[in-house]
């Protein structure tokens, strides 16, 4: 009788009861957690063990923090999944903690000899041809024994035959010996054969596992891709079948509503509390957002409190597990308000898109308005010309002398121009499907010469609208320019598809541009599993940092890139304190077609000091949609939720806002807000023609890559294949990338064997340390972050690099 073999849970590593944060209202409660495979989980009880889990996070990308004694974190990038744990003692945190990161070992190297097996893939199919090569000489052997055993049997048996003829004595001896000969020579043929034989059995037999295996790896491949095809077909299909529809109905309404129009009075005030030009969201107190609030809001002018606003709340990092335990969730929902440009002249068409799709509608006023009541205390002004930022960023000495300036250092304009080299993108792509982006060997064919730390530098080009916006009183208004800013980072993805280097663990960037752009940043990657990095920038009256990290998948057709990152800017003369947290990115085409970039998503960028918030809406491109591509709208609101700013305009070309200044009636239900003149708070500076070949760069990202004296061993200037690719070297570049990442990879590899070592053996082990960055607890969200030392820029000022690690040299 069969045996029945069941599937068993393997041992957990460790289990035991954990206080965990749930939220403010029951603060830690006692549950049950389990160590198992790399997996995190809890229970209620060690009963529900048998039944669905609470929850479970990944140690694979996981950071590990100790706050206190007896309190630790477990932070996972990847899904901003963050446990805040507490043991009963210090002795049982230390155990918690030594098994966790032991955990973490162990799943990681399990991860990376899984994709060690899919990457030998191409090994594979080189060993195949030669194992082939191999078998076909053994099979040419084969038939030669064959040959040479049928030509010997035959003249063994022609021996034997004239041998029973003879019946001389003498004449059988010598036949005899004849005989013998030919058995001999017949006995070693038939060796040799058996020998081939064995030999070919064995080989056959060794590769026979890697051949089923590398079979059943392209037959998921082609299986994948048959899919993909089958989906864009029915894709293409589908969209043709919709537009050729929305075309027949378009041309349709627009003979029914041109015969409408025409016939009525064209005034446009007829039409200026249903038709909005365009729609923002934002989220805030439904109670809150109507008519009479607004009209009272109006009537107050006083000013605003110099002193801080607690904002109450838990920290953005801490999540509940029993939804009816939250807090602060009841009345809030997401109100919608639309934005309506008022003329008084006459039109000859209505765009009747808009029609009752708002929740408010705004009017905007125009210069006719009473200035009095109209005028804001500090109008935003026109950001820096194109001349001024021109001159700043190439060093213009009788540009700056002209402005009042000094001379400035000369910087270079041009680089060498991109290679026009192919890539098969097919044999590429079909063996990185449903993999972390960041675990792939890309060639530099995908990439442009600048690492992630000088491409997230490259958001600073205009910085000048923090330099006004610290000077701006008003908290609301600071707000606005704040958001136009927080906009600038999306503009050259419009037609930069490059890929940035990934930044090698402990590599550096610093940008010095105190002179000509009032402000200078330092980066570091500070970690490697999972990759992040920290950058700090300080400007004129303004600070900012942040810890960067993406989670990025390849679903076949596109690429999604998920930002990890919390940015945090304070000024100084307020003390307003703002965070934010970046939107999604998607690459479309990645197999057929031209690439493009789409952001999308909802920003939300928070005044911890005054309780001030901005919501901006990245509007996602559809085919069937009558906006403006790239669309972004946005409203600042307060504290108290009620709408002061609303700001429109496109990620890649210009950012405007209008002053909420009154509110009066209502139509049918929906508080019109009136507003002042929209004024420009950002608008884009496009490099000229020549810059497209030259990886769609602008002029202070040509800038960023240009060699300095002084830098530390490891900036990202002196990174040898980045250079190469620069130089367009692309060949040596490749051999040079690969070099470098697989010292990086046996680095790592020999820092998991210590730390796991260490663990076994109860030992203390000191994991890898940022050099100019310390790992401390944020204030504002509770997670571990990475803070700047200060210490950076002291040791260029001495060129003391002793701290920094030679990663550079493949050897």
């Amino acid at each position: 009788m069969a045996e029945v073999v069941r599937y068993q849970q393997p041992d957990p590593e460790m289990k035991g009861w954990l206080q965990k944060w749930t939220n403010y209202l029951k603060g830690y409660q006692k549950r049950w957690f389990v160590l198992s495979n790399g997996l995190l989980s809890y229970y209620r009880n060690p009963m529900e063990m048998s039944q669905s889990c609470r929850g479970t996070i990944s140690l694979v990308s996981a950071v590990i923090h100790t706050e206190d004694s007896c309190n630790f974190v477990i932070a996972n990038g990847g899904t901003t999944q963050t446990f805040h744990l507490r043991a009963t003692n210090e002795i049982e945190r230390q155990k918690w903690v030594t098994a966790l990161e032991l955990a973490k070992v162990r799943a990681i190297r399990q991860l990376d000899s899984e994709e060690d097996d899919d990457y030998d893939m191409n090994s594979d199919k080189n060993e195949l041809q030669t194992v082939l090569k191999c078998l076909s000489t053994k099979l040419e052997t084969l038939h030669t024994c064959h040959d040479v055993i049928i030509k010997h049997g035959s003249a063994l048996q022609r021996s034997l035959i004239e041998l029973e003829q003879l019946d001389n004595p003498n004449d059988a001896i010598n036949k005899s010996k004849t005989v013998n000969e030919r058995a001999t020579l017949f006995r070693i043929t038939s060796s040799a054969m058996i020998n081939a034989s064995a030999e070919y059995l064995t080989l056959a037999q060794t590769h026979a596992k890697k051949w089923q295996k590398l079979l059943q790896h392209e037959h998921e491949s082609r299986l994948r891709l048959e899919e993909l095809v089958e989906q864009l077909a029915k894709q293409h299909s589908h969209l043709e079948q919709k537009a050729i529809k929305q075309q027949v109905q378009q041309n349709s309404n627009s003979t029914n509503a041109n015969s409408t129009i025409n016939s009525d009075d064209d005034e446009f005030y007829d039409a200026e509390e249903t038709n909005a030009d365009f729609i923002v969201t934002f989220p805030g107190k439904a109670h809150r957002i109507s008519s009479v609030s607004m009209a009272q809001s109006s009537a107050k002018h006083t000013k605003q409190s110099s002193s801080s606003a607690s904002v109450g709340g838990p920290p953005l990092g801490r999540n509940s597990d029993e939804s009816s335990g939250s807090e602060g969730s009841e009345g809030y929902e997401e109100s919608a308000a639309g934005v309506i440009t008022r003329k008084k002249t006459r039109q000859k068409s209505l765009n009747l898109k808009d029609l009752n799709a708002s929740n408010i509608i705004t009017k905007v006023v125009n210069e006719s308005t009473d200035a009095d009541s109209t005028k804001s205390s500090s109008t935003p002004t026109t950001p820096l010309s194109a001349t001024d930022r021109v001159s700043a960023l190439t060093g213009d000495a009788d540009a700056g002398i002209a402005s009042g300036g000094v001379g400035q250092r000369s910087r270079r304009t041009t680089i060498p121009e991109r290679p026009n080299q192919s890539l098969n993108l097919w044999s590429f792509m079909k063996n990185c499907i449903g993999k972390e982006l960041t675990k792939v060997p890309m060639p530099v064919n995908f990439n442009e010469p600048l690492s992630m730390l000088q491409r997230l530098t490259e958001d600073y080009e205009y910085a000048d609208i923090l330099h006004k916006a610290s000077k701006v009183k008003d908290s609301c208004e600071q707000l606005a320019y704040i958001a136009a800013f927080s906009v600038t980072s999306y503009a050259t993805t419009s037609n930069r598809t490059g890929k940035p280097f990934n930044p090698l663990l402990g590599e550096t960037y610093e940008c010095d541009r105190s002179q000509d752009l009032g402000w200078k940043c330092f980066s570091e990657q500070v970690s490697h599993h999972p990759p992040a990095l920290a950058s700090y920038c300080e400007g004129r009256g303004w600070t900012c940092w942040r810890e960067f990290s993406i989670s990025s998948k390849f679903r076949g057709k596109y690429l999604q890139i998920t930002p990890q990152d919390i940015t945090h800017l304070e000024f100084e003369s307020s003390g307003n304190h703002y965070t934010w947290k970046k939107v999604t990115t998607t690459v479309h085409n990645i197999i057929v077609g031209k690439l493009w970039v789409d952001n999308h998503g909802d920003l939300t960028i928070t005044n911890h000091t005054t309780g001030d918030k901005c919501h901006l809406k990245f509007i996602p491109y559809s085919y069937f949609s009558r906006d403006v591509p790239r669309k972004v709208t946005g409203v600042v609101v307060d504290r108290e939720g009620t709408p002061k700013w609303v700001l429109q305009g496109t990620w890649d070309n210009k950012v405007e806002a209008a002053k909420v200044i009154n509110s009066h009636g209502s139509a049918k239900g929906k508080p019109i807000l009136e507003t002042a003149t929209p004024k420009i708070l950002w608008k884009r500076l496009y490099p000229s023609c020549e810059y497209e070949r030259m990886y769609n760069m602008t002029l202070l990202a040509v800038q960023l890559n240009e060699p300095e004296s002084g830098v530390a061993p490891t900036d990202s200037r002196v990174r040898p294949d980045q250079r190469l690719m620069e130089e367009g070297k692309w060949d040596e570049a490749n051999a040079v990338k690969a070099a470098l990442e697989e010292k990086q990879r046996t680095v790592r590899r020999n820092r998991e064997e210590e730390a796991e070592r260490a663990a076994a053996e109860g030992r203390p082990y000191m994991p890898y340390e940022p050099i100019w960055f310390s790992k401390k607890k944020d204030p504002i969200t509770g997670n571990p972050v990475h803070i700047y030392t200060g210490e950076y820029w002291r040791s260029k000022e001495r060129q003391d690099w002793s701290k920094c690690p030679q990663i550079f040299s493949a050897d």
